[in-house]
């Protein structure tokens, strides 16, 4: 049972870091469009990456959370899996923190509906999506930022859970 446990807990992590990985390759090329394809072109992503979010973020937030109570206390393994825990839980920050209140602007103009319509509109922090006009470029290097932060923390996450496994 244990070792289902860590093979499926590497899986959902996996899941997230590609995502994350996916967003931050973009980059080079994002930055060369211009606002009115920048801007027309964010809203593809929402259907799929929050379907892969809550499988591979939530779900493997939640598989490492039990990999790390399942690993015995003081072992080299569990120092590696509760790192790796650190990891997602700081990229699951990061989202919260930096990338979704942009997503929030970013989808002010489109009506989204059921799961997605509430999960976008879900703010924990009490924030509002940016007023007025703010500097597009300033909202791009933010939520293009994150996702490379994103990316290299959930690869430190995937880096240190498959360590601990391979012990």
């Amino acid at each position: 049972m244990f070792l289902i446990l860590q093979v499926l807990t590497v899986v959902l992590v996996s899941i997230a870091m590609a995502l994350a990985l996916a967003h931050a390759l973009e980059l080079p090329g994002k930055l060369r469009l211009p606002r009115e394809v920048y801007v027309a072109m964010q809203p593809i992503y929402y259907p799929g990456f929050t379907l892969g979010g809550l499988v591979g973020e939530a779900g493997g937030l939640l598989a490492t959370l039990v990999l790390v109570l399942a690993t015995p206390n003081g072992t080299t393994a569990f120092g590696l899996t509760l790192g790796a825990f650190i990891a997602l839980l700081a990229m699951h920050l990061v989202y919260w923190v930096l990338t979704h209140p942009v997503n929030n602007f970013w989808l002010k103009d489109f009506e989204l509906k059921g799961a997605g319509g509430r999960f976008f509109s879900f703010d924990p922090l009490r924030r509002k999506a940016e007023a007025g006009r703010p500097d597009w470029t300033m909202l791009r290097n933010r939520w293009e930022g994150s996702h490379v932060l994103r990316a290299l923390l959930s690869l430190l996450s995937l880096t240190l859970l498959v360590t601990a496994v391979a012990l």
